[in-house]
């Protein structure tokens, strides 16, 4: 939501403080030291629950080997695995608070947690090497190398009667401190800076440098300033990276303003700034408070997960994908099972290098040379969230449902026609994205609340909302008790069921490569011009597939989505004149999809599917395809509203009709996803089956069966079932549900 908001803390609430230690570990916080009322300064240690908001006084043990941290501020409190790492800081020889007699630290200390809540106690780690020289108002990060190595904690900068800019190492493992030896210009001497790791990289942002130009160390009593630089360093290789320097002009405010005393995180690929002052030492007077939030993509995004089924019609599909943090929408594109014609005469408009989507609706970083020459790296965008420079208007509609969380992203086959019901996260609207010059979307065809499966997580509980997974869908035989890609073995109930046999297919989930593809003729396309032609969607293709050649594949954009999930009724068709694009370039332009024809989705058509994220740095990476099938007319709808109710020795498995039966509904099918030789040759290929026929919404699994189910490990642990409805053409598309497992069920079976 981009919204502060105060949350109702209890418990040892601890008084207000400032130049204290912070540290996040998962859900709780430890706050250690500073300066608090009357200028005192504090050697406390609290930890705040920030699940339940419950602020905790801990006392940890003293170290055997010596005295606990004395009170002090402007140290360095740093996390890694179960231990904290203190260092340094600023200590008052002065009992009394208002005679402050200033001693620079840099005494090292090790605080061992407890897991989930609660300290061990200080310990004073033996280390070799030389000592870094006593210091306050530095930063210390916590690096380890995913290949090789072990963890080094980084000490840059701070403050002692002067300015510094050395950098630091302990190896924590053999306690070692030593000075590396960096490439590149070292950022000037400062204090009251940040550091934060992003991937092997140090971002060092703000602070007080010396006034003296050159970067000259100051004496004690020298000229210093507040800086906006920006630098990281390559933790791999100790090189200095200048990103912005400190003479830089910004007459647009396109850029964090100097600042120290600000705070800075990380999360994800993007750094975060929040507030800070800005002044001159000289000048106290006219410092001024800052109150901006910033931001920084370091990257472009990583591939988002493959693109789920929610529910499929005739013509159009609902579809969602797992969310990939810190980004601002998702470039969605489909493959047609043939080439569709290109439209000539239409202007294609890209967008401009310059633009920078922001969900906060902030101004942009536009990584030209002329904006901004000294920064070497074009991958990296700043966002500011004040005004608006985006891609996505409001006009973009995505169909939403419950606030349920969605899981699973499993590979189906059986029954062919078959939709996932699916529940999705209820996000914020676009309200923060105002319109702009940027290119806009046309409106995507959305559903209704109620037309969305209302269907919660699955959980090893008494009472459970089933969390379904995605699936795919495709055409039915009127001719089948249950449809599959390839056979069917029937048995009656009274012997388990039917087994299915789960081959691959077209209409199976992929994860191939677009290399790996093949494309297919349709018979026949059809360019929407705004008039409907009703006719069209009685009747499906019917010629046998006929190979294409593989340059004649193309893929067509939807549209550019806020959110994670989208309804698919129509995609752009591309002017002729930018089909040569390779369909593989990730940071292709987007055209204006005001200037584009739309072309409707056919009825019994196999459609690809792929899913890029987009940020500040452009687009990513797509995702691995998926295939999905629009249903034949006449078929009913998927059941809807599964829930599972557990007993001692048996669940009970229940459901809603569909809400469109199309006719008369005349049986139901349930089936179980069950162990077999053929997924241990491949896992991805499930082999169900059939546990309940009959007219009843409502079906007992017993333990029997039970025993002999699946355990699906594409996500979170699972077991599978998937239900489908019969009118007189046949079945129609299954709903596919997974019963979240916790590991003492999975033990069980």
């Amino acid at each position: 939501t981009n919204q502060w908001f105060l949350p109702a803390v209890r418990g040892d609430i601890p008084p207000g403080c400032a130049a204290h230690g912070f540290v996040c570990d998962g859900t709780r916080i430890l706050v250690f030291g500073g300066m608090v009322e009357y200028g005192r300064y504090s050697n406390d240690l609290y930890e705040l629950q920030a699940s339940r908001w419950l602020w905790k006084k801990v006392k940890p043990q003293a170290p055997s080997n010596g005295s606990p941290p004395c009170p002090r501020l402007g140290h360095s409190f740093s996390l890694y695995g179960n231990k904290c790492y203190l260092f340094g800081g600023l200590a008052n020889e002065s009992e009394d608070s208002n005679n402050n007699v200033p001693r620079y630290l840099n005494d090292f200390y090790e605080l061992e947690l407890q897991h989930g809540s609660g300290v061990v106690g200080w310990s004073i780690p033996v280390t070799k090497g030389i000592l870094p020289s006593p210091r306050e108002s530095h930063t210390a990060i916590v690096y380890c190398r995913k290949d090789v190595g072990s963890p080094k904690m980084y000490i840059f900068g701070g403050m002692c009667g002067c300015r510094l800019n050395d950098l630091w190492e302990l190896d924590i493992e053999t306690m070692t401190w030593s000075r590396p030896e960096t490439k590149g210009t070292v950022p000037l001497p400062r204090s009251l800076h940040t550091a934060n790791v992003i991937g092997n990289k140090m971002y060092v942002f703000g602070g007080w440098v010396p006034q003296s130009a050159g970067g000259e160390i100051s004496a004690p009593d020298g000229e210093w300033k507040c800086t906006g630089s920006f630098s990281y360093l390559n933790l791999d290789t100790t090189e200095w990276i200048g990103l912005i320097s400190d003479c830089q002009e910004d007459k647009s405010n396109l850029l964090p303003g100097p600042r120290a005393g600000h705070c800075a995180v990380a999360v994800g690929t993007r750094l975060y700034i929040w507030s800070g002052r800005d002044g001159y030492r000289k000048a106290w007077n006219n410092q001024v408070c800052c109150k901006d939030l910033w931001y920084l993509d370091t990257e472009r995004p990583l591939a988002p997960s493959q693109v789920q089924l929610i529910r499929a019609t005739t013509n159009s599909f609902q579809l969602k994908w797992d969310e990939v943090p810190t980004v601002e929408g998702y470039l969605l594109q489909l493959h047609a099972d043939s080439p569709v014609p290109p439209v000539a005469g239409i202007p294609g408009t890209g967008v401009p290098e310059t633009s920078v989507l922001s969900s906060q609706g902030g101004c942009s970083l536009h990584q030209s040379p002329q904006a901004l020459p000294s920064i070497p790296c074009p991958e990296m965008k700043v966002d500011h969230p004040s005004q608006t420079n985006n891609l996505i208007p409001n006009n973009v509609q995505v169909s939403l449902s419950s606030n349920s969380k969605v899981e699973g992203k499993e590979k189906v086959a059986a029954p062919e026609n078959k939709v996932t019901q699916e529940t999705m996260k209820n996000h914020a609207d676009a309200t923060g994205f105002k319109e702009s010059n940027a290119p806009s979307l046309l409106p995507v065809c959305t559903s209704s609340a109620q037309t969305s499966a209302n269907v919660g997580e699955l959980h090893d509980l008494d009472k459970q909302s089933v969390n379904p997974d995605a699936s795919v869908s495709s055409t039915v035989s009127s001719t089948r008790t249950m449809v599959t890609q390839q056979a069917v073995k029937t048995e009656s109930s009274s012997t388990n069921g039917a087994v299915v046999k789960d081959e691959t297919s077209l209409t199976s989930f992929n994860s191939k490569s677009e290399a790996a593809e093949t494309a297919y003729v349709m018979p026949s396309t059809r360019v929407n011009t705004g008039q409907t032609n009703d006719s069209h969607s009685s009747r499906a293709p019917q010629r046998p597939p006929a190979p294409v050649k593989a340059r004649d594949r193309r893929w067509y954009d939807v549209g550019i989505f806020k959110n994670n999930s989208a309804v698919v009724s129509q995609f752009y068709l591309l002017p002729e004149e930018t089909l040569n694009i390779n369909s593989k370039t990730e940071a292709a332009d987007v055209p204006d999809y005001r200037l584009l024809k739309k072309q409707d989705l056919f009825p019994g058509t196999v459609y690809r599917f792929r899913v890029a994220a987009i940020n500040g740095c452009g687009v990513g990476p797509f995702s691995k395809i998926s295939e999905f099938k629009t249903c034949i007319p006449g078929f009913p709808g998927a059941p809807s509203t599964v829930k599972i109710t557990k007993s001692v020795d048996c669940i009970h498995l229940s459901w809603e009709p569909p809400a469109s039966p199309s006719g008369n509904i005349l049986e139901y099918s349930a089936y179980l996803a069950i162990r077999s030789t053929q997924l241990q040759e491949n896992p991805s290929q499930l082999v169900f089956m059939r546990i309940y026929c009959g007219l009843k919404t409502s079906c007992i699994v017993t333990a029997a069966q039970l025993s002999n189910a699946h355990v699906d490990y594409s996500s979170r642990p699972a077991i599978v079932f998937r239900i489908s409805a019969k009118n007189e053409r046949g079945y129609g598309p299954a709903t596919q549900v997974r019963w979240l497992q916790g590991k003492a069920t999975v033990t069980q079976l």
